[in-house]
């Protein structure tokens, strides 16, 4: 898988270019003085592996951060986004000056670890529910900076993407609710606000679910319902109207409520509970 493959590729190539410069700043400050204990002139060859399993992805962000620093390093990729990779597979070997990959080499780990992390996790949820007509949702609660790279990350491992922001869609929490008064006056404003915008609406109970159905609405997010409240809440919807689980999920959650089968789950656990994936970048002899 690739950026070009998202629908907010030319976005998320801004964002890769930007948080990758960021990325060097912050760790290059003044310049490399470990670095400079290297000859000038030296080349090398140097390879990358991974210490666990997992799933490949950021290979466009590892590249940025070559590019960025010295775009004379040649890269010869062995896996693209999306494999699923063992333990000492090679990912990639690099080949140029020694000191330019000395200094992008953990810069370009990070993103590629923390993203194959991501990835690997959102695999986890794929599969576990890849013979159901059940899609896992990402969420908002993504690392600062990275937002849309986890969210092509949780795409990579086989999961989708809810909004990207608090711009491309209305999600009508409890604290909107209840400073609107009401369920039916903020899908009203919203309606008048951006009536081209999708809308879902969060309902903590059964009676305020019996409320949303009645509104001209998209989804509503069932928040922290039990599997019987679950299975009460579709029961209940005649309409077009999607439902979403919500509220601390993870696997072991998730598995109580496969059987009733909303249209969505959505997992914060997939982009803030992310554990880098363990690779190694190794100087050749």
């Amino acid at each position: 898988m690739f950026i070009a493959d998202t629908p907010y590729a030319k976005t998320l190539r801004d964002h890769l270019v930007r948080s990758v410069r960021f990325a060097i700043e912050e760790d290059l400050g003044s310049g490399d003085i470990t670095a400079q204990l290297i000859a000038e002139q030296a080349t090398c060859r140097a390879t990358v592996i991974s210490r666990e399993p997992g799933v490949l992805c950021g290979r466009e962000w590892f590249e940025e951060v070559f590019r960025q620093i010295n775009p004379s390093v040649e890269l010869h990729w062995a896996k693209q986004d999306g494999d699923e990779i063992c333990a000492n597979d090679e990912l990639v070997s690099i080949q140029g000056n020694t000191r330019s990959i000395l200094t992008a080499e953990r810069i370009a780990l990070n993103f590629l670890q923390t993203l194959s992390g991501t990835a690997s996790l959102a695999a986890q949820y794929a599969i576990a529910l890849a013979d159901k007509d059940v899609v896992i949702l990402d969420t908002r609660k993504t690392i600062p900076g990275l937002r849309l790279a986890q969210k092509y990350a949780a795409r990579v491992g086989g999961c989708q993407n809810h909004r990207l922001g608090l711009y491309d869609m209305f999600l009508i929490k409890e604290n909107h609710i209840a400073g609107c008064g009401s369920i039916a006056n903020a899908v009203t404003k919203a309606k008048e606000i951006a009536p081209d915008k999708k809308i879902e609406v969060e309902v903590e109970s059964i009676e305020q679910l019996k409320e949303a159905l009645a509104l001209p609405i998209d989804v509503i997010m069932l928040d922290n319902f039990s599997a019987q409240q679950t299975a009460e809440a579709i029961a209940l919807n005649h309409t077009e109207i999607k439902l979403e689980a919500s509220g601390n999920m993870d696997l072991a959650k998730i598995q109580t409520l496969i059987e009733n089968q909303p249209d969505y789950i959505s997992v914060g656990n997939l982009t803030k509970h992310v554990t880098a994936l363990d690779l190694s970048l190794r100087l050749q002899d």
